[in-house]
């Protein structure tokens, strides 16, 4: 599968992501961020037209604004977000 149309998997199911309460306080320490909904940040992360988005196995690896946001393939949970080191 090229990865274009893993790309446009995950951005045509944006409507399941989500995560889990652990997966919203660990995301919101690794970015800092100050968010009351996690998932809809992440989102607009991922429809971002600069967001390179790799399928490797089971997860997607979503790298944009020097943040890398983790997804699992199949169930679309938000597994983790980190900040890139530069």
């Amino acid at each position: 599968m090229s990865s274009e149309s893993n790309k446009n998997e995950l951005v045509l199911n944006l409507d399941k992501l989500h995560t889990t309460e652990l997966g919203v306080v660990r995301i919101k320490k690794n970015l800092s961020l100050d968010v009351d909904d996690v998932v809809r940040w992440c989102r607009n992360k991922i429809q971002n037209p600069n967001a390179l988005i790799i399928r490797e196995g089971k997860n997607w690896y979503v790298d944009i604004d020097d943040c890398e946001i983790t997804v699992n393939a199949y169930s679309y949970t938000i597994i983790t977000a980190h900040k890139i080191k530069k």
